[in-house]
């Protein structure tokens, strides 16, 4: 049984279908498709079409039975799952082998009014939605002689200079820089974007090689960033900095980071920093029969002694083929490996023609970078390769247009309601 299909779930699914091809595999997640997180912004940017980057559960793992649900409930003493499939009908099944890639949720801090009127970045629905507010932001700043108006509406803030918050800030700028020459009446219009962290530097996590580039790049384009800061407060029409600056926006995205699932909370376990502790072999301690894996595992980091691994989708992702291994072993009765992996560097797709890369610890920047970038996204992807490289062909000769959808309402992309979702989140 592995519970949740994001980087973790769909690697341990994909080896199990090799290792232990003679048991029946059965994966648990809401949706029949394992999302490719990191190309997240370009879908909000128009950029890519959403099914891209949707990888077929189906199409890819054949040998495995999907139940579409969200796991709420699991006995490890019993060896039981329980679940609820999308039309609200519960379902439970035992379990011999347990694999817990439940993955990762928005994190909602006690900031007044962020809850309500911040914006969520973690899925296909918050994606389409940021596409369709930002659209709509400048067509109604166009239709407004309010100066006031126009200049709020025209104003973006993204919180959290992560991975995630750097590449929306970099790609929403140049989305909007687009956006305006289709509008006329924008011609002259400043388009703000502000990107605040607590962090003194962008890209905290990553080499400070990486950091650099991509201040410099955001800030050649004009975006406001705005290190050691973050909001104090936030309302429908506007919000406030921790320096005290209020700023008039009607745009709020919330990057600042992710929590594990919180089904991980119901289960009792020992936790470090949140995640479930696990053995270096991603077993469960006490629990012979239950593997933890990705973004809601602390996995001791045997490369960097006293520490765990980073809630990175390249952790993630060999730790799911690990498991798929060790489960084999242990229903054969033989020794499991630990877990160990060195870092091969990051990527950081900044928009246009400009990235920041450390392959194998070699800063890159510019077109070098946006070459290493795409190479190791479409070596990535697990599928839909040949399709995401014509969208990004045609779309350097013939930029993107955008229009709205009104395919997905406002309550659904509230940090309320993201920061708890689905029991299998991406990793």
């Amino acid at each position: 049984m592995i519970v949740g299909a994001g980087f973790a779930g769909y690697a341990a699914a994909r080896g199990l279908q090799k290792y232990a091809s003679d048991a029946e595999i059965v994966l648990i997640n809401p949706t029949d498709y394992l999302l490719y997180l990191p190309l997240l912004p370009e879908v909000a940017a128009g950029v890519l079409e959403p099914r891209r980057i949707c990888v077929s559960l189906p199409d890819r793992l054949p040998k495995l039975r999907l139940v579409l649900g969200t796991a709420d409930r699991i006995d490890l003493v019993t060896h039981r799952v329980g679940w609820v499939d999308p039309e609200g009908r519960r379902g439970e099944i035992e379990f011999d082998r347990l694999v817990l890639a439940v993955g990762s949720v928005n994190k909602l801090l006690p900031i007044p009014g962020v809850a309500e009127y911040a914006h969520g970045f973690r899925g296909i629905s918050e994606a389409l939605y940021l596409r369709d507010h930002i659209t709509r932001q400048l067509e109604l700043a166009a239709a407004t002689d309010d100066r006031g108006e126009r200049d709020a509406r025209c104003t973006f803030v993204v919180v959290g200079a992560g991975y995630t918050g750097t590449e929306v800030a970099a790609q929403g700028q140049l989305f909007t820089a687009r956006l305006a020459l289709q509008l006329p009446a924008l011609k002259n219009q400043r388009m703000r974007w502000l990107l605040a962290d607590l962090a003194e530097r962008l890209l905290p996590g990553l080499n400070s090689s990486l950091s650099r580039t991509a201040d410099r790049v955001l800030r050649k384009r004009g975006v406001e960033v705005r290190t050691g800061q973050s909001v104090e407060y936030a309302g429908s029409d506007g919000l406030r900095l921790t320096t005290g600056e209020q700023v008039a926006t009607r745009s709020l995205i919330w990057c600042v980071g992710v929590r594990p699932d919180p089904l991980v909370d119901t289960l009792s376990l020992p936790t470090e920093q949140g995640r479930v502790q696990v053995h270096e072999t991603l077993e469960l301690p006490g629990h012979a029969h239950v593997f933890v894996c990705g973004d809601c595992a602390a996995v001791p980091d045997v490369t960097r002694p006293g520490t765990i691994t980073g809630m990175t989708a390249q952790h993630a992702e060999r730790q799911g083929r690990l498991v798929a291994r060790n489960v084999a072993a242990s229903l054969a009765g033989k020794d499991l490996e630990p877990y160990r992996h060195h870092d091969l560097g990051f990527v950081v797709d900044l928009g246009g023609l400009k990235a920041a890369a450390d392959p194998l610890q070699i800063p890159l920047s510019g077109f070098a970078a946006k070459t290493v970038t795409r190479g190791y996204h479409l070596y990535a992807l697990p599928g839909n390769r040949t399709r995401t490289a014509v969208d990004w062909a045609i779309n350097t000769v013939m930029p993107p247009r955008a229009v709205q959808l009104g395919l997905v309402s406002a309550e659904r992309v509230q940090l309320s309601s993201t920061s708890v979702s689905s029991s299998a989140a991406p990793s």
